[in-house]
């Protein structure tokens, strides 16, 4: 059965998108799987002095995410000085934030060892970290992909959802933001096609998008859940999720604003 290309449906299919952000859980223990490292070729000499300015770094990281899902920050002087930044899924508590953040500079020691830069990124949080003055690539470069099977008829279902989204990023504008999301969600469209579900990573923005044909369920582990209809649920990676929830349900504001103007004026004509 085809989709209704009614005001409506794109209504409910945003709404329960924006459900599908807010409410999906991630178990604890899926947050620490490492979906991607980016070390930079290039290692520092003085090894000691790179690694105690990165430990001093994590530690601020450290200290931080237990009370806020991204900072950014700086450490050490001269030809050591690093900054970097650290990321966690906005739907995190700031205690699963914080464990998770914990557990990525190890991590990064034992992935990249000395490298001048490196980016790691796990399921529930990321890390990126650069010497001073080390070329920054472009924000939308795509560093990771993930598509899943393929089903004819998707592609359409997806981007009646993908053409409502707007998100934004702790360390990016708004404007900033929406052009980074468009990047990945043209770049997810280029790269999986008909795919029902897939990961795009870009630099500086994410999304994950997944077709649930039956509906999401609350529980999952139930065979006879009741049909909600079908359902394409979208995780953007960001801090702030209210400025997605605000600008959705402006979204359907004037939708229903555009909706009862055509049907004053049908009423008008009939006259």
């Amino acid at each position: 059965m085809g989709f209704s290309k009614s005001p409506f449906f794109s209504i409910s299919i945003l709404l329960l998108t924006v459900s599908a952000f807010l409410i999906i859980p991630i178990s604890a223990s899926d947050i620490y799987d490492l979906v991607y490292k980016d070390c930079a070729k290039q290692t520092f000499t003085d090894s000691n002095g790179f690694q105690d300015t990165l430990t001093s770094l994590f530690n601020s990281f450290s200290t931080q995410s237990s009370t806020t899902h991204f900072y950014k920050a700086s450490s050490g002087a001269g030809q050591t000085a690093v900054s970097g930044l650290y990321q966690c899924r906005s739907d995190l508590a700031f205690a699963d934030c914080n464990s998770c953040v914990s557990r990525v500079p190890q991590m990064a020691t034992s992935l990249c060892g000395d490298a001048v830069a490196a980016q790691i990124q796990l399921a529930g949080c990321s890390i990126q970290y650069s010497l001073a003055g080390y070329p920054q690539v472009s924000g939308t470069q795509m560093q990771y992909k993930v598509c899943g099977s393929s089903e004819a008829s998707f592609q359409e279902k997806r981007d009646k959802a993908f053409s409502q989204l707007e998100a934004v990023r702790g360390d990016l504008s708004g404007g900033d933001c929406g052009e980074c999301v468009k990047e990945a969600l043209q770049q997810a469209e280029e790269a999986c096609g008909r795919a029902v579900s897939g990961q795009m990573y870009l630099f500086r923005c994410y999304i994950s998008y997944k077709y649930y044909p039956n509906g999401v369920s609350g529980d999952d582990s139930s065979g006879s859940g009741q049909d909600t209809g079908k359902t394409v649920a979208i995780v953007i990676g960001g801090a702030f999720a209210l400025f997605f929830v605000v600008s959705s349900l402006l979204f359907i504001r004037s939708l229903l604003g555009k909706r009862d103007g055509k049907q004053r004026l049908i009423q008008l004509n009939k006259k």
